[in-house]
């Protein structure tokens, strides 16, 4: 058994032609701690419904583009270069508000569960 495993998602451009503008990495990547997609939401694009979650917060990262998320009822204007983490009981929606496709990695993990990161979790081999 290896100890890496290999996907390709292709381009943003492949990922916009998606159902949904997304790839989704869990099962593709066989992953244990965290669900990340990959989106590519195209202008005009707008989540018609809030969502939260049990127990994962989500990590934004915004690659190129503008949008909207709001966060229960306050907006935030993103765009690339900026980072959001949404807690698990915030209600949230996304929308692209700029005339290019807005494009964002976003990373769910369970809230309060890392234990080590950065420098504490090095081990020199």
């Amino acid at each position: 058994m290896l100890n890496y495993k290999t996907f390709k998602f292709g381009t943003m451009s492949d990922v916009s032609k998606n159902e949904n503008g997304k790839v989704f990495l869990h099962n593709a990547l066989e992953l244990t701690s965290a669900e990340i997609s990959i989106n590519c939401a195209p202008e005009g694009f707008k989540i018609p419904f809030n969502h939260k979650h049990k127990q994962n917060e989500e990590i934004y990262i915004f690659l190129d583009g503008e949008g909207i998320l709001t966060v229960d009822d306050e907006q935030i204007k993103v765009q690339g270069g900026s980072c959001v983490k949404v807690l698990p009981a915030a209600a949230r929606r996304i929308e692209n508000i700029g005339k290019n496709n807005l494009q964002f990695i976003c990373i769910q993990a369970k809230e309060g569960s890392i234990e080590q990161f950065g420098l504490d979790d090095v081990e020199l081999c």
